[in-house]
């Protein structure tokens, strides 16, 4: 299956990028530029070697050549840049990595940023209507994702309307060693499970660490 970081040129989305990339996943990093999706490509065969299943493409090429795209752009970047691959990312699936945190405004990232759409997953799903919405990653830190040589000690909460859809995406997500997913039900469930973000990020900062995460437990899958 070939999936598209859709702005994956920072921390979150070069994690991602890896963590796919070591599963066996044809992997395309996108950005605005290309000159910048290909110096994330470098990075990441620095890191790993030369990977034949990973190269760049701007955002546009990315996502119409993926059938799975994973968007993580700021908040301040996240209209735009779902409006710019609207037409690609039609009768596909997208999870939206999207942290709707105050940093966004020149706030603490220790706090969130209420949506008039509520979500940043449900405003993503209202953009593209035609498109598959999953809120994901956003409990899973950017460090932890990093940190490749180890295991992620953390769930992953996902929520969103397809049924089908979250089966791909837990399929896939559950490649990453370490991470176990947790269907949260419906996307309305999305601006829970995004506050757990700033929760996350103020917990880290308190104990002096960037792995910090969260587990379910008690639940039979």
């Amino acid at each position: 299956m070939k999936i598209a970081i859709i702005g994956g040129t920072g921390g979150q989305g070069l994690g991602i990028a890896i963590r796919f990339v070591q599963a066996g996943e044809n992997v395309v990093i996108g950005s605005r530029t290309i000159e910048k999706a290909q110096t994330a490509v470098e990075k990441v065969k620095d890191m790993l070697g030369n990977e034949r299943n990973l190269k760049a493409a701007e955002n546009v090429d990315a996502a119409a050549e993926a059938e799975v795209l994973v968007l993580t752009v700021p908040l301040a970047a996240q209209k735009s840049t779902l409006l710019s691959i609207k037409e690609e990312a039609k009768n596909k699936i997208l999870l939206d990595a999207t942290g709707p945190l105050e940093s966004a405004i020149g706030g603490s990232p220790m706090n969130y940023l209420d949506l008039w759409d509520g979500a940043a997953a449900e405003r993503s799903a209202k953009i593209l209507k035609d498109t598959n919405v999953i809120c994901a990653f956003n409990n899973i830190s950017s460090a932890a994702l990093m940190n490749f040589n180890e295991p992620i000690d953390c769930d992953c909460l996902i929520s969103g309307d397809d049924v089908d859809s979250k089966l791909v995406a837990t399929s896939l997500i559950e490649k990453i060693p370490g991470v176990n997913v947790i269907d949260c039900g419906p996307l309305s469930r999305a601006k829970i499970i995004e506050k757990i973000t700033p929760l996350l990020i103020g917990l880290n900062i308190r104990n002096k660490t960037q792995f910090g995460g969260i587990r379910i437990t008690g639940l039979d899958k």
